[in-house]
């Protein structure tokens, strides 16, 4: 019962945020291209729920609809499994080839024990 009031209280924050978000970049948006559009292009003035929608297509085009991982997270877990599989000598080898390059990747990719 615990968990399903945490759920519920959780899910009901991030409602309750999203919201606020869209409100208030949805408002920014309007504002800034009511005020700069007119007067630069002639461009007529928009509505609250145009900014949004400008909003939503500006997320289709240029940010996508996927999960927060990190850029390069597959690439990254993949070179984690590259180094368990050397014996320690070839990382050792590794580690000098690349020492001047990239050296916080190389600290940062080594599998912790």
């Amino acid at each position: 019962m615990n968990r399903l009031v945490r759920g519920l209280t959780k899910g009901l924050t991030m409602l309750v945020f999203a919201t606020v978000f869209v409100a208030v970049f949805g408002y920014v948006v309007m504002r800034l291209w009511n005020w700069l559009t007119p007067a630069l292009f002639g461009w007529h003035l928009i509505s609250f729920w145009q900014a949004v929608g400008i909003l939503v297509l500006s997320k289709i085009l240029f940010g996508g609809f996927h999960g927060r991982r990190g850029r390069h997270a597959h690439w990254r877990g993949r070179m984690r499994e590259r180094f368990g599989r050397m014996s320690p000598e070839e990382r050792e080898k590794f580690r000098q080839s690349v020492r001047g390059v990239c050296q916080p990747f190389v600290d940062s990719a080594e599998p912790k024990t």
